[in-house]
């Protein structure tokens, strides 16, 4: 019997479908991961809809809407990258449980470990931000953007989780420490919201706040997910925005890839 070998792109698109479905099944078998990390959006929506709720009033900071609205695409924002930054952890698990030294000895693709991760996390920050979406909705919150600007939203969210989940994997990668990894994370990951209108409005913010978000992907998701609940977006705020997520998105896939290689020297 003759065996047909697949070309390069079939063998890429099928190893990153197997390595997806694996991730995935772990995720259906660990539903409560979901749970908790829904928690920290929960205590934001509520407790700072609610506590900041008059900081609309302020001269300059009204963006014609409760403060509930303004903040729903900053919680977004904020649980899409305070997940992705712990997605390095599973290859850390992978590399304790010998999982990784046999994947990168088989002849699975070094893109497709790295994009179906990427893939997963994406998957997950989609379901994050809907439910994100399903509670700002129950507490009262309206978007004149409506599905429209949701789906703008999660493509935007998506692409932001690939950048720093991206980064993650790298890192892990590179350290191969979880502690390390951990502290990394933790390190970019909280100044960055801070550093962009997720919270508040940067028209109120020192200009040197004003300019790093102007450099910040979490700004600008920020603002085009904002253009797009608006229901009437800015094609200027958002068209350039969306263009640095891309080129952004694929050139940290790519350096996280080549990782692998690194890694590899190494052990």
């Amino acid at each position: 019997m003759t065996t047909i070998a697949l070309p390069a792109r079939g063998r890429f698109v099928r190893h990153s479908g197997y390595l997806t479905t694996r991730a995935v099944r772990a995720l259906i078998r660990q539903p409560w991961y979901l749970g908790v990390t829904l928690v920290q959006p929960i205590v934001w929506l509520l407790l700072f809809g609610q506590l900041f709720k008059s900081i609309v009033d302020i001269p300059g900071f009204s963006t014609g809407g409760t403060y509930l609205e303004f903040i729903t695409p900053g919680v977004i924002v904020m649980t899409s990258l305070f997940s992705s930054g712990w997605a390095g952890t599973v290859y850390i698990e992978d590399m304790n449980r010998g999982v990784m030294d046999r994947l990168l000895a088989s002849p699975v693709s070094r893109g497709a470990m790295m994009v179906a991760t990427l893939v997963y996390q994406a998957i997950t920050t989609i379901i994050q931000s809907l439910a994100v979406f399903a509670i700002a909705y129950a507490c009262g919150a309206r978007f004149d953007g409506s599905a429209s600007g949701i789906v703008v939203t999660l493509i935007a969210v998506s692409l932001l989780t690939v950048i720093f989940a991206a980064l993650s994997n790298a890192v892990a990668l590179l350290v191969r420490q979880q502690e390390a990894l951990i502290g990394i994370s933790q390190f970019l990951s909280l100044p960055l919201p801070f550093l962009s209108s997720a919270i508040m409005n940067t028209k109120l913010s020192p200009a040197w706040v004003r300019h790093v978000a102007n450099y910040n992907p979490v700004d600008w998701v920020v603002v085009i997910s904002r253009q797009a609940l608006s229901g009437s977006p800015e094609l200027g705020l958002v068209g350039p925005r969306f263009a640095a997520l891309a080129g952004l998105a694929l050139v940290m896939a790519w350096v996280a890839t080549r990782a692998f290689g690194t890694y590899q020297k190494s052990v």
